[in-house]
């Protein structure tokens, strides 16, 4: 999708949403949500997986819980969703936990960590290993539940101006990049900052950014980053399993009948794994429509570059067992032991298969 297409469609809904926003909340004792998300509307992946989680609950529950999508700025700013919960102007948020790490380090872990768990083996610690419990805790303190809600699998590591050789290129690059991940470039050398994914291409455009990553080719192929930079790194070392959230009124969501809470959290799972397979079938087809149509380089980080990102991440994960609050070293200790198991899986039998399949096998 080209970036006016885009663009001209996300303005058609936020005129869309804001005539929805001026009907009753409440209509013959139903009840209406209100879902903010940090996604432009119809964005591909994220924002369209937001939306068909709110239609999903919708149509399980009946219309008995309508849920109404107000996407990036419509109704507050994309970085404020969560606040927007926490203060009552909506009941959901759709986005990214690592963007309120400044309310707690520890949310960082349910997103993207760097050199950390996959998409799969994120959901595996959530779900069966105590994540989802600590996650519980942290948002206790706000008043709301967080539940993972979309999966965009190993993200791409970003777009730079300029090809990348070592360290040395990394001093003083102005990156956009969040999370845990933003603090590794940080140690590298760049100087890291976060903004919504509407907010990067001006950025880029104006000559404030150098360089920055966002999802993967499917997101960053309508954004437009092709158009001003042409070197695109893979894979992102700090974002190798992403997920992400839906995060609700936790009072209001405990008032519900357990039908209507048992709606939540499955059309949650639901999508956890429906956004895993769209970003699965369509980031090649729009990396080849990157590569082939607007003379995008595909190019990988050097080792220098990686083993230092290793070791960054490393210092910083150790940092936090040693000197973050009680809580945040709870959830860092639960999710570095339950990755020293979980990756004995994925390294002794899926890595060995897929590396088995690439040297054998083609079709």
């Amino acid at each position: 999708m080209e970036r006016r297409q885009f663009l001209k469609g996300a303005a058609v809904g936020g005129v869309a949403a804001a005539s929805a926003f001026a009907a009753p909340a409440v209509a013959q004792g139903n009840i209406t949500w209100r879902m903010v998300t940090t996604w432009p509307r119809n964005f591909p992946g994220l924002g369209v997986g937001a939306q068909r989680l709110a239609d999903r609950i919708t149509a399980a529950s009946g219309g008995r819980l309508t849920v109404q999508v107000f996407s990036a700025g419509e109704l507050v700013p994309p970085l404020q969703s969560l606040d927007a919960v926490i203060d009552g102007t909506a009941e959901m948020s759709h986005g990214a936990a690592y963007y309120w790490q400044n309310k707690s380090q520890g949310l960082s872990f349910f997103t993207g960590v760097p050199y950390g768990m996959t998409s799969r083996e994120l959901a595996a610690w959530v779900r069966y290993m105590g994540g989802q419990e600590l996650w519980d805790e942290i948002y206790d303190q706000f008043g709301v539940q967080g539940f993972l809600s979309g999966d965009t699998g190993t993200q791409a590591g970003g777009w730079f101006r300029n090809e990348l050789t070592g360290l040395a290129d990394l001093q003083g690059l102005r990156f956009r990049t969040p999370g845990l991940g933003g603090r590794v470039w940080e140690q590298l050398g760049a100087t890291v900052t976060n903004m919504a994914g509407g907010e990067i291409f001006p950025a880029l455009q104006a000559g404030t950014l150098d360089a920055a990553e966002f999802v993967g080719p499917y997101n960053d192929l309508a954004l437009g980053f092709y158009q001003i930079a042409k070197n695109y790194y893979f894979p992102s070392f700090n974002e190798p399993g992403l997920a992400t959230e839906l995060v609700v009124d936790k009072a209001k969501f405990q008032a519900l009948p357990d039908d209507l809470q048992a709606i939540v959290r499955d059309c949650s799972q639901a999508e956890y794994d429906q956004v895993a397979s769209d970003f699965y079938a369509n980031n090649p087809r729009a990396l080849a429509t990157l590569v082939n149509d607007h003379g995008v380089q595909v190019r990988y980080f050097p080792e220098e570059i990686l083993e230092a990102g290793a070791v960054a991440a490393k210092e910083i994960i150790q940092g936090l067992l040693e000197s973050g609050d009680d809580l945040t070293k709870r959830v860092t200790q639960s999710y570095v032991d339950a990755l020293r198991l979980v990756r004995t899986s994925t390294e002794q039998n899926d890595a060995r298969f897929i590396a088995a399949r690439e040297k054998y096998f083609q079709l």
